[in-house]
């Protein structure tokens, strides 16, 4: 029997808030979180844009053993699983009786892989690095480290699948329950937002340079956009089983209706293409159940670069032109949150829903000429929102897309 798959708990920590009531309140406002970050430009980046996301305070709710192996973006995932399992109402002895997984999308630890390194070069010897690199520097180090402070006992790896990570992540947990494997599973994104993290990204331009208006710089889809900017935190969501999440007595969010994928198959790794875009939306539509005219709001991946907003423009317009959906990219004012964006864009997708709106595109001024065929919302619209798509796109050709909706009778 295949089951249905529910959404019962979300949590957000992010460079537009640090919970879900303070993201709605940003979504509608359009509220930049993006700032010119000098450290940045005296590191020797071309470009100081990022998204501040606010260090979290875990003293007092881990003890300090458990703690010294959080690596930064570990630290974001947990306080965005906290307000996940508040909603979902799971507590300390729910998560001890029963079989929960976790899968998490994160595709690089630099920070502690960089601090560590340094202290080999400068001290050289092993045992000055201590007992905590090692869970702060490898790529699993927020599924390890949410699955032992929360004593998770089900599935537990990490998806390592670039801007698509977190995305990815919640569509194999919808697909595990789906088949019956597991009943509940935590899964979501973090990225971290250090300086180390993002100077391979500002090497090849990948950055917007438009530092003089910080808030101005991320401009999906825009005719003058000139590139990224970067940002990060962690999204959480707990996906569970109807059946199960009905004899339980939880509230459900949403229903997850579909997941689908493709590989670009071309020759440069960083090729965007719209018809890698177009399988991934057209198989994630096939497989909930939906045509293009069901669809009441497009989440979409557009970063504010010149190629891949171009190319997934064109995919939209050929999947979408003449349709009612409405179309926005958050990241005009979160910046592009990279492993994290899949899953955080799924949580700001489910904070419209149930507030009736969508979030404009920040910063879309002009369009270009494969925008301009399609239906951006340039400000807060009042919208009854009953089935969303939300597309993720990453280097090597992986894409993602989900269908999530009001619960099917």
């Amino acid at each position: 029997m295949v089951r249905k798959v529910v959404i019962t708990g979300m949590g957000i920590w992010s460079s537009i808030g640090t919970s879900t009531t303070e993201v709605e309140t940003s979504l509608r406002e359009g509220r930049s979180g993006i700032i010119l970050d000098r450290e940045r430009l005296t590191y020797g980046y071309q470009s100081g844009l990022t998204g501040v996301v606010k260090v979290p305070v875990l003293k007092g709710l881990l003890d300090r053993h458990l703690r010294r192996g959080f690596s930064e973006e570990a630290e974001y995932a947990y306080m965005a699983s906290l307000e996940a399992f508040r909603m979902a109402q799971i507590d300390d002895a729910y998560l001890q009786a029963n079989e929960v997984g976790c899968i998490f999308g994160n595709d690089s630890s630099a920070k502690h892989v960089i601090e560590a390194a340094r202290i080999m070069e400068e001290k050289r010897d092993s045992e000055l690095l201590g007992q905590n690199y090692v869970f702060q520097s490898m790529n699993s180090t927020v599924n390890m480290n949410l699955s032992t402070a929360f004593r998770l006992k089900g599935v537990n790896f990490t998806v390592s699948a670039a801007c698509a990570s977190g995305s990815h992540s919640i569509g194999l947990a919808y697909m595990l329950i789906r088949q019956g494997l597991q009943e509940m599973v935590l899964c979501g994104g973090a990225q971290e937002t250090n300086y180390y993290s993002m100077a391979s990204f500002d090497a090849i331009g990948a950055f917007s340079r438009r530092m003089d208006e910080p808030t101005k710089a991320s401009r999906p889809f825009d005719r003058d956009r000139d590139g990224l900017v970067p940002s990060g935190g962690a999204a959480a969501l707990v996906l569970e089983d109807y059946e199960h999440a009905v004899a339980r007595g939880a509230t459900i969010l949403a229903e997850v209706k579909g997941y689908g994928f493709s590989s670009n198959g071309t020759v440069s790794i960083s090729q965007p293409s719209d018809e890698g875009c177009c399988v991934a939306i057209s198989r994630a539509m096939k497989d909930a159940g939906v045509e293009a005219s069901d669809i009441d709001y497009i989440n979409a991946h557009a970063t504010s670069t010149p190629l891949g907003d171009m190319y997934e423009a064109m995919a939209l317009g050929r999947l979408f032109h003449g349709q009612h959906a409405l179309i926005s990219s958050t990241k005009g004012m979160t910046g592009h949150e990279c492993w994290m964006a899949g899953a955080s864009e799924i949580v700001y997708s489910l904070i419209m829903m149930h507030g009736n709106f969508v979030a404009p595109n920040l910063n879309f001024e002009n369009p270009d000429e494969y925008s301009e065929k399609l239906n951006i919302a340039t400000r807060t619209t009042e919208a009854e929102l009953k089935t969303v798509l939300s597309n993720s796109f990453g280097f090597g050709g992986t894409n993602s897309a989900l269908v999530i909706g009001e619960l099917r009778k």
